[in-house]
């Protein structure tokens, strides 16, 4: 935190890659776990990019709770409170094995070297790119092209803006401890979604016409937006269900499949009211909002553009994925 009271994000992160021709970290099938939590929007990009790509089988997944202490995030989904494959009850025993006096934050999404019970990376923006570019020998037959080459520099100057004022500044106004820091975020952050709403009224998808890592870095936001981040983050100029472009945009990638059957809503709303005791002292987690309107018919198909492009939609997760139906519309 800054002495203005402006948060001020960590964003320090282990920078190994996985790469298909690497050498201390090559692209193997079964010898990584993807560690995560569906309460957290970084982790929730490459639960999706994993899903749409079909990984499931090479690239296993452990999920963490929904909220942690000081110490980490913690197995405690699993029956015995380890994470089954790792042996692990915390995420920071990953980091420490290789790390034994790792400073930072213990982060999701991780990606853990099973053999040696090594953190690899928890560099979030990478890891997705690499699955998309270095996992390809292992994409299931109809995988969408997340990141093509033709659009790659205009994603990555979209994903710039949008993580400054909309996925980093929910966090910088939530967070800020004085007026003037949390102003200074809230009026980008409307403002960016305002620039979105203009972008995406003439078309379905934020860069080409078909789904891309822009459009998924931009969900995991905005699926958090009124259950958590309208009130608890006072970030209330309006409701996602307020800006008709935005909310019709988000319930169109919500009913995809790869997205709203890897959303938690019940984890989102714990994880933020229950771990933000500086925000939210009481941890008394609200009932709402109503999720029923996230199934509405949102008429997006009218713009044209093709979810997968000449890709097919994923199946059905894995039964041990499912997200449980209490938790979702």
């Amino acid at each position: 935190m800054a002495s203005t009271g402006e948060y001020k994000r960590d964003s320090n992160y282990i920078t190994d890659r996985i790469t298909a021709d690497g050498d201390d970290w090559p692209v193997e099938a079964g010898r990584y776990r993807l560690v995560v939590s569906r309460a957290c929007p970084w982790a929730s990009r490459a639960v999706i990019v994993r899903r749409l790509l079909g990984l499931e089988s090479v690239l296993s997944m452990g999920i963490a709770g929904p909220t942690h202490d000081e110490r980490s995030w913690t197995f405690d989904l699993d029956p015995d409170g380890r994470d089954p494959v790792l042996g692990i009850e915390r995420l920071q025993e990953a980091f420490f094995a290789r790390f034994p006096d790792y400073p930072r934050g213990i982060t999701v999404p991780a990606v853990v070297d099973v053999p040696s019970g090594q953190v690899v990376t928890n560099d979030y923006a990478q890891i997705t790119l690499d699955l998309s570019t270095e996992w390809t020998a292992f994409h299931r037959p109809g995988a969408p092209s997340l990141y093509p080459k033709e659009l790659r520099d205009e994603i990555d100057e979209i994903n710039d803006v949008v993580f400054r004022d909309v996925n980093n500044g929910v966090y910088r106004a939530g967070f800020a401890s004085s007026q003037s820091a949390y102003e200074d975020a809230y009026g980008p952050l409307f403002s960016r979604l305002d620039w979105l709403s203009a972008r995406l009224s003439s078309q379905r998808y934020l860069v080409g016409d078909t789904i891309t890592e822009a459009d998924i870095r931009l969900f995991t936001t905005l699926v958090r937006f009124d259950p958590v981040y309208h009130g608890h983050f006072k970030c209330n100029r309006s409701k996602l269900t307020e800006l008709p472009v935005l909310w019709a945009y988000v319930r169109d990638l919500y009913q995809t499949p790869g997205f709203g059957d890897t959303v938690d809503f019940d984890h989102i709303k714990r994880h933020y009211y229950v771990v933000h005791t500086s925000i939210n002292p009481t941890q008394i987690v609200p009932v709402g909002p109503e999720l029923s309107g996230w199934l509405l018919p949102h008429g997006r198909e009218a713009l044209g553009g093709r979810p997968f492009g000449d890709g097919t939609p994923p199946p059905p997760p894995p039964a041990d994925e499912v997200v449980p139906a209490s938790h979702q519309p």
